[in-house]
């Protein structure tokens, strides 16, 4: 009978150790997936800094508008700093959500601005860099959907009993989604230099 119970206790253990296991595991997977992000955005940040020198010349008189894609860039890639970090921090993830949102509304305003120089439209530099960024903008909402799909499965995991336990119980925190606020951003900026 001794072993028996023993046998019972044994299995028990070893199913709340696979439990265990497997939060690790999807709590893995979503901070990869958060990787694959960050490897987008910062390629999309980069490019940034290049698209605004390609404009500064054609756009001398509308600096403020420059100055904002900078700020806004500025911000977008501090906030993927501290998202990198921890992406299982929701209020970093947050923070990135609001910058990106802010970047690419300010993106959206220097295209819209750019369609009234002929030139810049034209140039060259400037289409190759916006197509480049256009590239990017769908690998990014890619990397964003493999994320959320990752965080979605991984919260579900910690929540389902008995797993919920074993989450509370060794401080598997929910992750967040990365996502963007309001429909019209979700839109990538519109380049046109027809």
């Amino acid at each position: 009978m001794g072993w028996v119970v023993l046998g019972v206790l044994a299995l028990i253990v070893i199913y709340f150790i696979s439990i265990y296991n497997g939060l690790v595991s999807a709590r893995n997977l979503f901070k990869n997936a958060f990787a694959q992000i960050d490897v987008q955005l910062t390629r999309r940040h980069d490019l940034i800094p290049n698209l605004v020198e390609t404009a500064k010349g054609y756009l001398k008189h509308e600096r403020e508008t420059l100055e904002a894609v900078i700020t806004a860039r500025n911000a977008a890639v501090s906030g993927l700093k501290n998202a990198s970090a921890n992406p299982g921090d929701a209020q970093a993830v947050q923070q990135l959500n609001g910058a990106e949102a802010q970047l690419s509304a300010s993106l959206g305003r220097l295209f819209a601005l750019a369609e009234a120089y002929p030139d810049l439209k034209a140039n060259q530099n400037m289409m190759q860099l916006s197509e480049e960024l256009t590239a990017t903008e769908n690998k990014v909402a890619f990397a964003r959907q493999a994320y959320n799909d990752a965080v979605m499965n991984y919260n579900t995991m910690r929540e389902q009993f008995p797993n919920s336990i074993i989450s509370n119980q060794f401080g598997f925190q929910p992750a967040q989604l990365l996502e963007i606020e309001s429909p019209d951003k979700r839109e990538v900026p519109k380049i046109s230099f027809t």
